[in-house]
């Protein structure tokens, strides 16, 4: 049996320091998992669980420098901790969800923030502002058989060498086993799944030309230039 089309090429990632490439199953985004960036953003950090929106696979930008998108003029840069798993289930304790974590990589949910503040406006769904191609620029894994899993520690955006976003992981609202479980009581986890975690505060617009300069203590940095 043939496929009628040439089907589409399998979305990985780097693994650091080997020639070893992690395979994407989905790409989960945390909404609003810092306080400081949900105060920012207008709301109140104390009155709601935690929400998650997807992008997909294919939006992971690796290597390359992120390209401009179509149809906005108020494009937004997020930075974050990804959480890579390497295995997955349904109703996942939060005192066993770090054994399905394979890794960890800095990333960041680039935001069609005009577009996404449309959908919020109209009650639509918010892909035309978040899953738009290559919105998801990513480093590579580093396993957290060699860093462990990092509860703390600076998460800080520079761009063009200006400092951005300031935070520490400790800031986040749900940490990452809390994720973790809440997640997969509402959808099947993976093998292959990533989440991005959030955003600390100081998210802002991107020009042509900026160059942005990211760091996640102990898991690595992400630099990359809007072209």
């Amino acid at each position: 049996m043939d496929f009628v089309i040439d089907p589409p090429p399998r979305v990985t990632l780097p693994v650091r320091g080997t020639d070893d490439l992690f395979p994407v199953h989905r790409i989960y985004c945390v909404g609003r998992n810092y306080a400081a960036h949900t105060i920012e953003m207008g709301y109140d950090p104390d009155k709601e669980p935690p929400f998650f929106f997807q992008k997909n696979p294919d939006n992971f930008l690796v290597g390359r420098d992120f390209p401009y998108p179509p149809a906005s003029k108020d494009v937004h840069f997020e930075f974050e901790l990804a959480v890579a798993l390497k295995s997955g289930g349904t109703d996942i304790s939060s005192a066993d969800a770090l054994n399905h974590v394979y890794g960890y990589a800095c990333a960041l949910d680039m935001t069609r923030r005009d577009l996404q503040g449309v959908a919020k406006k109209t009650g639509r769904p918010w892909e035309v502002g978040k899953a738009f191609e290559a919105s998801a620029p990513c480093g590579p894994i580093v396993p957290a058989s060699e860093i462990g899993h990092p509860d703390a520690g600076c998460i800080r955006l520079d761009v063009n060498g200006q400092r951005r976003q300031d935070g520490n992981l400790d800031q986040m609202i749900w940490k990452v086993p809390e994720m973790i479980s809440y997640l997969s009581g509402l959808f099947m986890l993976r093998g292959g799944d990533v989440i991005l975690s959030g955003t600390p505060a100081g998210v802002g617009p991107v020009a042509k030309g900026d160059t942005l300069q990211g760091e996640i203590e102990g898991v690595g940095t992400l630099d990359l230039k809007v072209v």
